[in-house]
């Protein structure tokens, strides 16, 4: 099953996926260090590029997401990337004019954010026309290993490269992975079929709402959004903390830190290499259900993290749970999600729950900023770890009918 090919134009997709996602990898944390080190950025700073940058970006992306919907895939996620590639390319030209400033490192951040948020919504439009539905999980499943694969070992190498070149010239090999991601997109020289709804129709007020006020109306996607809201909200909340805790509190080393992070993303192939066995021998909702609540119950454990190899083999394992059942997870309800979704709404359902999750991470961080402030970081891990233990209880309670009709007419579009 693993090994199935999916097509020509899927194999340009994943290209392009994996090339602007190991160039991300590259250059992760490349803007905060920025900050530091070329504007001497104070830790609030950096907090707040991290933080405002990406919501802001969310924002930017909620009238993007009915006009992905007027035009054709392949040229919105050509022009996304050339836009996140531009927004990059500003910052080593002002750096060199000595023009760069903390406040263009935050719209460059929003730039990117939005052109993500856009590009996805393009992409998963796209794999729902060239992809058949019955193999929707498993190109699913091949991006989410591609993801957690750029993850291991995109920071490492990112690292050493900025040692190296320093951050402004590493920043640059994100940007030019776009580019390259965008030749890949334009080498599939696919003749899509017109969207149903031309770009000389108006933009209404209702048409920014359209993607909640769908997944509002549909039983299953209601009930998975919400629950990805809080589930991911409160999981990238406890990493400010976790930094706190083992940096500061407990003197683990920077290269401690790394190992700790770095290590587990090895379960990210695992859980999403078996995604589509395991659908296909327990069925789409137990694993919804199942795994939905196992990915939840290990996150308390970062609160009794001590201190010495033990503290950090308590974290990677932990970690490794984590990630080993998220992985496992999100390519079903990615897939879920696209089953149950018209082709003419799932750029603006894909953008919605894009905007609602990074809304979500962007509360709960500050919530639990907020509590850290006042119980200390070991005890604001605990309380998260307990607190998402209730958000199984919005996953979907029964198994739920197949739209046939909407899919389906989404569908016809298949090449």
């Amino acid at each position: 099953m693993a090994r199935r090919p999916l097509g020509r134009r899927f194999g340009w997709l994943w290209a392009a996926y994996a090339v602007s996602a190991y160039g991300s990898g590259l250059g992760f944390g490349a803007l905060p260090l920025i900050a530091v080190m070329a504007l001497h950025a104070s830790e609030w700073e950096v907090s707040l590029l991290s933080a405002v940058g990406p919501t802001v970006g969310a924002l930017i992306a909620v009238p993007l997401s009915p006009w992905v919907d007027r035009h054709r895939e392949q040229p919105v996620m050509i022009a996304m990337d050339l836009t996140r590639f531009a927004a990059i390319a500003t910052v080593p030209i002002f750096y060199a004019l000595d023009l760069l400033s903390f406040t263009h490192l935050l719209v460059v951040s929003a730039f990117i954010a939005a052109a993500k948020i856009a590009f996805n919504a393009a992409s998963g439009a796209y794999l729902q026309l060239i992809v058949q539905r019955q193999n929707l999980l498993l190109a699913n499943s091949r991006f989410e290993s591609t993801n957690w694969s750029s993850i291991a070992v995109g920071p490492p190498l990112g690292g050493a490269a900025i040692g190296f070149f320093g951050p402004v010239v590493t920043i640059m090999a994100d940007g030019l992975s776009y580019l390259i991601s965008a030749l890949c997109i334009t080498a599939i020289r696919d003749r899509e079929q017109a969207p149903r709804k031309t770009r000389k129709q108006r933009l209404r007020a209702d048409d920014l709402l359209d993607g909640w006020r769908y997944i509002m109306s549909h039983p299953g996607l209601r009930a998975l959004c919400l629950n990805n809201m809080i589930v991911s909200g409160l999981v990238m909340a406890t990493e400010p903390l976790l930094a706190v805790l083992l940096l500061r509190e407990l003197g683990f080393s920077p290269w401690q830190y790394g190992l700790a992070f770095a290590a587990p993303c090895v379960g990210g192939l695992i859980g999403s290499r078996l995604a589509p066995h395991v659908v296909s021998r327990y069925g789409q909702y137990r694993v919804l259900r199942t795994v939905g609540a196992l990915r939840v119950i290990w996150l308390v454990g970062l609160a009794f993290i001590g201190p010495g190899v033990v503290g950090l083999a308590t974290v990677i394992a932990v970690e490794l749970a984590i990630i080993v059942s998220m992985s496992l997870y999100t390519p079903v309800v990615a897939t879920y999600r696209l089953q149950h979704t018209p082709h003419a709404r799932t750029a603006r359902t894909i953008s919605a729950w894009a905007i609602g999750q990074q809304v979500g991470i962007a509360v709960f961080t500050a919530l639990g900023g907020l509590l850290a402030t006042v119980t200390g970081s070991r005890t604001a891990l605990a309380v998260i770890g307990l607190v998402i233990l209730a958000s199984p209880l919005l996953l979907p309670r029964r198994a739920l009918a197949t739209d046939a009709v909407e899919v389906n007419a989404g569908a016809s579009h298949q090449g």
